[in-house]
């Protein structure tokens, strides 16, 4: 994958005026495109698109790559790459969609740059977008093909077979396939839930999948997401905690994601934070399962006891291993017991081993305060994963925050 010659030293010397106009570019863009495509609004987020979100991940995602294009020095891209075609496959991201999106990004740098983009300098940014698109297309079409799943027809029709109230605000689906078939996942993926709302707009969202073992049902755990400061609620959680019963039909994807569980000697630290303790507890099971003897820490930080879900699940297959320690810090509610505390987070003086894998789930700016963290006290920054929900603006906002 790389950039013709002359592309490369246009796309060097234009890159800085792309990455400081990105943000105005995309807005441009996505709102170009959803009035001429409106269909595409059933696609993406729409809560994100009012936030900006979803504008700024596309922004630094192509920005990210164009950079990987003309500095060898720069992050490897392909991890970054692997996730965005992992979120389109369980949203059902067609390869012809590809040529809308590019067109109208196109048109929005030519207009948001003005003067400054020359015949020559648009096609060099073509040939960056395409260079994207076409590594994206290549990979999402693998990913459809080992799942067995047609592109022109990504949903596949799931009854509600149990409803489970977990913790207050939520609950856990039980799914079985309306044809029979299971499609079995790997530990730590999602599948996205779609669903039809009142006002007759269609809408997706993305859930971990909270059960343990590949081949069985799957169970997603959402949280409703209550509006505040003026945020409305969210619509799907809502939608879902009040129509979602035994024997509703649910759209859901293929599952996707690559933030997996290893089979590697390594000791696992797993930190999460209040619905982040989704894959958690799926891996948690699934080590109780296969690898008890592998070491484990747990660590987690919810508001209070009746906002924990999950909490009973993670530590009955706690107890099944050979070599685990926990750790649970609630920022409201009373800290009752030896492995309870009161707070927000501290791994100040925490035994953590440098060779751990550790993945983190939860909040952005919780992620990034204790991946800092943990990079202070010695841990490889390659050996630190991490799951978002929703855009991934990582590299987008400061390293820095309350835990």
């Amino acid at each position: 994958m790389q950039l013709s010659t002359d592309s490369e030293v246009i796309v060097r010397a234009t890159a800085g005026v792309v990455a400081a106009h990105a943000d105005e570019i995309t807005a441009l863009f996505y709102r170009r495109m959803f009035e001429a495509h409106p269909e595409l609004l059933n696609v993406f987020n729409r809560a994100h698109q009012v936030q900006g979100d979803q504008p700024k991940a596309l922004a630094a995602s192509v920005v990210a790559f164009a950079v990987h294009l003309i500095d060898p020095d720069a992050p490897d891209f392909s991890p970054v790459m692997r996730r965005i075609a992992h979120r389109h496959v369980s949203l059902g991201i067609s390869a012809r969609q590809y040529t809308i999106v590019g067109r109208y990004l196109l048109a929005a740098v030519d207009d948001v740059l003005g003067d400054a983009i020359t015949p020559a300098v648009h096609a060099a940014w073509d040939e960056v977008y395409w260079l994207f698109g076409c590594s994206l297309i290549a990979e999402e079409a693998r990913l459809y093909a080992d799942a067995g799943t047609d592109p022109d027809h990504p949903w596949r029709p799931h009854r509600v077979v149990d409803r489970v109230e977990e913790a207050r605000d939520v609950i856990s689906l039980i799914l079985e396939p309306v044809d029979g078939r299971r499609a079995p996942h790997r530990i730590g993926q999602y599948v996205a839930v779609a669903v039809d709302l009142p006002d007759g707009t269609r809408q997706p969202r993305q859930y971990t999948i909270s059960s343990s073992t590949p081949e069985a049902a799957l169970r997603v755990t959402v949280k409703r997401v209550r509006g505040a400061d003026g945020a409305p609620d969210g619509q799907v959680s809502t939608w879902l905690h009040e129509n979602a019963h035994v024997g509703t039909v649910l759209d859901v994807s293929q599952p996707a994601g690559d933030l997996l569980l290893d089979d590697s000697d390594d000791a696992l630290v797993l930190i999460s934070a209040g619905i982040g303790i989704t894959p958690v507890a799926a891996m948690v099971g699934d080590l109780a399962r296969r690898r008890p003897e592998r070491s484990v820490r747990l660590f987690h930080v919810d508001r209070e006891p009746e906002t924990h879900a999950l909490v009973s699940d993670v530590r009955a297959h706690a107890q099944r291993l050979n070599d685990v320690r926990t750790l649970t810090w609630y920022t409201e509610g009373a800290a009752e017991g030896p492995a309870v505390r009161s707070g927000r987070m501290d791994l100040a003086g925490i035994d953590l081993p440098s060779t751990a894998r550790v993945f983190l789930c939860g909040p952005l700016p919780f992620m990034q305060a204790i991946r800092s963290a943990l990079t202070a006290r010695g841990i490889a920054p390659e050996r630190i994963e991490y799951e978002v929900f929703g855009p991934d603006l990582w590299a987008r906002q400061p390293k820095s925050g309350a835990a």
